[in-house]
């Protein structure tokens, strides 16, 4: 393969993974959706992470897991929300990234339990989010992470 389309291939790659992060993001703040809607959803969160995969670093690759853990959060699905939750904070731990995408991977572990019902660890998670939302640098990134944060839904026993 030549540099060139090299360079092609990693352009399309970027730009893929941003539009499918995007979509994903319109179908998540949708207040109904369809099945049809809610599976795009779900694909578009696994393929926009796998197209950061190919050309991004690991704050994209965090970020990427953040975002299917929302994903599955909002539709009440715990296990798969924990898993890229703690995939989220893996990545941010084993690189070194801090800042908003540390704050966040605690905010998706605290989502993630809350909606499991397990209230120690999402009261756990909400401390170390609050703590490192409060370390993030620019201003409006750290009153965006607070606002998300208290849509964290408060952990009840699941029947």
């Amino acid at each position: 393969m030549s540099q060139s389309s090299s360079r092609t291939d990693k352009v399309w790659n970027r730009k893929t993974a941003a539009r499918l992060f995007n979509a994903t993001w319109d179908l998540l703040e949708k207040k109904r959706r369809t099945k049809d809607e809610v599976d795009t959803m779900i694909h578009m969160a696994h393929a926009s992470r796998y197209h950061w995969g190919v050309v991004g670093g690991p704050t994209q690759i965090a970020i990427g897991e953040w975002q299917i853990s929302r994903v599955y959060a909002v539709l009440g699905r715990p296990e798969p929300s924990l898993y890229h939750a703690e995939r989220c904070l893996e990545v941010c731990r084993a690189h070194g990234v801090g800042d908003f995408p540390l704050a966040y991977a605690y905010e998706a572990l605290a989502r993630a339990f809350a909606i499991a019902g397990k209230m120690k660890p999402s009261a756990a998670s909400l401390k170390l989010a609050t703590a490192a939302g409060e370390r993030i640098r620019e201003d409006e990134d750290r009153a965006l992470f607070f606002k998300d944060l208290r849509t964290v839904p408060r952990a009840r026993k699941r029947r």
